[in-house]
C-alpha cells in the first residue's frame, strides 16, 4: 500500500489538503468575521484590492449557471467526478511539478464543491481592480489555486519537453506495475 502513497503523492495530498482548508477559513473569515453575508457587502482592504461579497451559482466565469435545484445538484456531481478524475492522475503521476499543479486543482476544486453542496452556491469575495475596472471576476482562494495549478500544468505541456531518460531516471524511477506482470 506504501508503493501506492509515494512521498510526492502524500505531499500532493497535503497540498490539497492545505489549499482547501485556507479556502474555507478565508470564507469562514469574509463571511463570519467581516460580516459580509449579503451580495454586495464590501470591505475595502487595498487601493487596489477589497473584500465584496457574491454568490457564483455557475462554475468558472459564471458560465453554466444552475438555475433549478437539479442543476445544482448536477453541477455538485460532474465537479465531483472531475476531482475524482484529478485524484486519480495524481495516483498515476510521477513528476512532482505535475503532482502539485493537480492537488492546486483538487484542493480548490474540493473547496467550491463543498460551497455548492452546503449553500448551493460558491462563495467569492477577492475583488482586485484599478479605479473602476477589474480585469478578474471576483474569485476566492479555491478558484485561484484552480487556475496556478491549470496554468502550471499548461506551462509544463507547453514549454518543458520530455528529456530522454537518463540510466539514473531508470534506477529511482517507480516501477510501472503494467510491466512487471
Amino acid at each position: 500500500m506504501m508503493a501506492i502513497f509515494t512521498r510526492a503523492r502524500l505531499i500532493g495530498l497535503g497540498i490539497a489538503l492545505a489549499i482547501f482548508a485556507a479556502d474555507q477559513w478565508m470564507k469562514n473569515f469574509v463571511v463570519g468575521t467581516l460580516g459580509l453575508t449579503h451580495v454586495g457587502d464590501h470591505y475595502p482592504l487595498l487601493p487596489f484590492f477589497d473584500f465584496t461579497r457574491t454568490n457564483n451559482y455557475g462554475v468558472s466565469l459564471g458560465m453554466f449557471s444552475a438555475t433549478s435545484m437539479e442543476m445544482r445538484w448536477a453541477l455538485v456531481v460532474v465537479t465531483a467526478l472531475i476531482a475524482l478524475a484529478v485524484f486519480v492522475w495524481i495516483m498515476r503521476e510521477v513528476k512532482m511539478w505535475d503532482i502539485a499543479a493537480l492537488s492546486l486543482i483538487l484542493g480548490g476544486a474540493l473547496g467550491n464543491i463543498r460551497d455548492r453542496f452546503m449553500y448551493g452556491y460558491v462563495i467569492d469575495y477577492a475583488d482586485f481592480h484599478i479605479g473602476t475596472i477589474r480585469p478578474f471576476m471576483i474569485f476566492n482562494v479555491a478558484d485561484a489555486a484552480i487556475t496556478i495549478g491549470v496554468v502550471i500544468l499548461l506551462a509544463r505541456a507547453l514549454f518543458i519537453g520530455e528529456k530522454p531518460a537518463t540510466e539514473q531516471d531508470e534506477i529511482t524511477a517507480e516501477p510501472n506495475p503494467a510491466e512487471t506482470d
